[in-house]
């Protein structure tokens, strides 16, 4: 008796392990992966007295790729883009950075596809109007009051976050690029 219990229950097992998709703990996201695919049009160096209250990264390509790259995919991978962020450090000995920079956006990014931004905002006025910005403006002295230096070299952070039309949250690693601010 207690041998068929045992061949039951090692059965059982088998039947229950092999039916786990091994992939089942990577699919939090819905299946996808959202990816910052191409810049164009990234500004290298801007100055702070002509900039027109924004600075702006001409085009960026997000792709939405499935995980699984064999697997069945279907529309409710589909990924609805609702935000994104910018942070910014410091590229040079400064540690003052301005305030992160977060905007809602709208777009899908159908799966297996790209989605591409044009003239997409990456710094606005709180950020040029505050310190440490505000101080290359000719008005504050066009000199960064901790460093002294007349320029300010700033490390971007972008992400994207968005929804698979099943409801799953799922985001960009983060793309990193440094820009230099002069007065």
């Amino acid at each position: 008796m207690r041998k068929v219990a045992n061949l039951l229950l090692t059965v059982c097992l088998v039947v229950v392990f092999s039916a786990c998709e091994s992939r089942t703990d990577r699919t939090d996201s819905g299946g996808v992966l959202l990816s910052i695919t191409d810049f164009d049009g990234l500004p290298i160096s801007v100055s702070v007295n002509s900039t027109g209250g924004f600075v702006i990264v001409e085009e960026i390509k997000i792709a939405n790729v499935p995980v699984n790259p064999n697997g069945t995919t279907g529309d409710l991978m589909n990924v609805e883009i609702v935000s994104y962020e910018v942070e910014y450090s410091r590229a040079d000995r400064g540690t003052r950075v301005p305030v992160k920079f977060v905007r809602g956006i709208f777009g899908v990014a159908a799966v297996d596809s790209e989605i591409t931004y044009e003239g997409l905002p990456i710094l606005g006025p709180d950020q040029l109007t505050t310190v440490p910005l505000s101080d290359l403006l000719w008005a504050q002295g066009g000199t960064d009051t901790e460093t002294g230096e007349s320029k300010i070299a700033l490390n971007f952070s972008i992400r994207f976050f968005g929804r698979t039309l099943s409801g799953n949250a799922v985001e960009t690693a983060p793309a990193l690029f440094t820009v230099e601010f002069t007065p």
